[in-house]
């Protein structure tokens, strides 16, 4: 029995065939004591609740966190300051690997742009409709003497009558100007003073 196994194992075929699966477990193993090293198992680090901060404030949250960011857009929000951090990806709270990039969003440090429409002659509710559908959101009624009632007059901007497919921020306090329906009364002091034309003129004396 033992001249069995000893015949066996010098044999170059089995010899080789032991030597090929030893060899493997050995690839096998190290590669996954490699890959267990490279991706840091079971070692990770919470993501900073860093929403609301400046860049140059959240940087060192992420550096003591062993993270990286990339700033990769920007939006309009009411709910943080100029150029703050809008939301994180992934979230504040997540656990990530050490070394992994956070992608940033961030507030516009100017407001959205949009055109002042055509509102001239449309109807009250037509013209305020179209100015909130174009992103207006401050938008006040100011109604002055007209002919024809709740007639769109202009939009204007701190006193200034505003010109059709002007850019204007969407924040701006923009007044719709609107017809109230009734035309404008002179005062009583400027219709004193006004000329009355005598009854009798001098070509009807003349006659």
């Amino acid at each position: 029995m033992n001249n069995f196994f000893v015949k066996l194992i010098k044999n170059p075929y089995v010899l080789n065939l032991l030597l090929a699966v030893v060899i493997a477990c050995g690839l096998i193993y190290g590669t996954l004591k490699w890959l267990d090293a490279y991706t840091r198992h079971n070692e990770a680090v919470v993501v900073p609740d860093v929403k609301g901060l400046k860049i140059e404030e959240a940087a060192e949250f992420f550096k003591n966190n062993n993270l990286r960011y990339s700033v990769i857009d920007s939006v309009l929000s009411k709910e943080v300051d100029p150029g703050a951090i809008v939301e994180l990806v992934p979230s504040a709270g997540s656990k990530v690997k050490e070394g992994r990039i956070v992608f940033i969003t961030v507030n516009a440090l100017t407001s959205q742009m949009a055109k002042i429409p055509e509102v001239e002659d449309l109807s009250f509710r037509q013209a305020y409709a179209l100015l909130r559908a174009r992103g207006f959101e401050n938008v006040e009624i100011e109604y002055v003497p007209g002919d024809f009632k709740d007639l769109a007059v202009s939009v204007d901007l701190r006193g200034r009558t505003l010109e059709t497919g002007e850019h204007v921020p969407l924040t701006a306090p923009l007044t719709l100007k609107v017809s109230s329906g009734e035309a404008e009364m002179l005062p009583d002091s400027l219709s004193a003073t006004m000329p009355v034309e005598p009854l009798d003129s001098e070509e009807e004396n003349w006659f």
